[in-house]
């Protein structure tokens, strides 16, 4: 059994096919289908151990290499560098609104004299099968336009009882550089080693390439695009827009190919807190809700 999973898991459009067969031959039948998707989605992560956080990237089709806030910490560790403040940020994300694909993140970013640190971690599964991915980061202004991070993750992928755990230690790079007032351009990394998952057909966890642009059109007005490569598998293509029209709301959008997904959401932002809501949808797989709280807490000491 476990190597038809890893066989399904070597060819990305098979998947997606058996999935959407799945959903039209076993429609009612809940128990069989919640298995059929968490075995099938086990195997069909992005990057194997890599999930977009944050509602505010939900809400732009994951879109995230160029924010600096908290969840720069799973989006481009390079971007910490420009953070002048603490902030740290919860997340939960329920994948087409079953239980089994739910995810649950953390960020933590604490500026020093010289650079920032940071930590982090996303949980994603149920008692069966979990993945884990955890660790910390530093990050550093190298000039006032440029910024670069390093982490350092462990990786745990749990499949009882047929896939056993495994457990593996991952290394990130990201870059963020701020082209002008209006322009920034970040570049990611993630899995830089390649790390092993199974010895089955020198099966790894995915390495993930990134590189986007944000471009504050008008005061108010942000846009945003992302290039992201995959090692062996199709490229995959997203855009974003966040309209700031009062202090207190933002008002977002995108969408993703490869597959086509559209998102939507909003934020609330008061005083040093922010609340991020946002949902993806799928013309097969259907809603995936979203939900991110950050809060900066400190400044400090020059």
């Amino acid at each position: 059994m476990s190597i038809l999973f890893r066989k399904i898991n070597a060819n990305k459009k098979f998947r997606f096919s058996i999935l959407q067969l799945l959903i039209h031959k076993i429609h009612g039948m809940k128990t069989l289908l919640t298995g059929g998707f968490t075995l099938l989605f086990a195997f069909a992560i992005n990057a194997q151990g890599w999930l977009s956080q944050g509602a505010r990237s939900g809400a732009m089709a994951n879109n995230g290499v160029t924010f600096i806030d908290a969840f720069a910490y799973h989006h481009n560790p390079g971007a910490l560098g420009f953070m002048d403040e603490g902030s740290a940020g919860i997340s939960y994300e329920s994948r087409y609104a079953l239980k089994e694909l739910q995810t649950q993140s953390f960020a933590v970013a604490v500026p020093l004299k010289v650079g920032v640190i940071s930590t982090g971690g996303q949980f994603y599964g149920y008692d069966t099968y979990r993945t884990t991915r955890a660790g910390l980061g530093y990050s550093m202004k190298l000039s006032e336009k440029i910024s670069a991070g390093v982490q350092f993750n462990y990786l745990g992928t749990r499949l009882d009882p047929a896939y056993g755990v495994k457990h593996g230690v991952s290394a990130e790079f990201g870059a963020l550089a701020k082209l002008n007032d209006k322009i920034n351009l970040g570049f990611s990394v993630v899995n830089l080693g390649r790390t092993r998952i199974a010895d089955y057909k020198d099966d790894r966890y995915g390495t993930l390439i990134r590189l986007g642009l944000s471009y504050q059109l008008i005061e108010g007005l942000l846009m945003v695009a992302e290039i992201e490569q995959e090692i062996n598998f199709d490229t995959r293509l997203r855009a974003g827009i966040e309209y700031h029209p009062i202090d207190l709301l933002y008002i977002r959008a995108g969408v993703q190919g490869s597959p086509m997904d559209f998102a939507f959401g909003f934020g609330l932002k008061y005083e040093r807190m922010k609340l991020d809501f946002s949902s993806q949808y799928n013309q097969v797989l259907g809603w995936t809700p979203a939900a991110s709280f950050i809060v900066d807490f400190y400044k400090p000491k020059k």
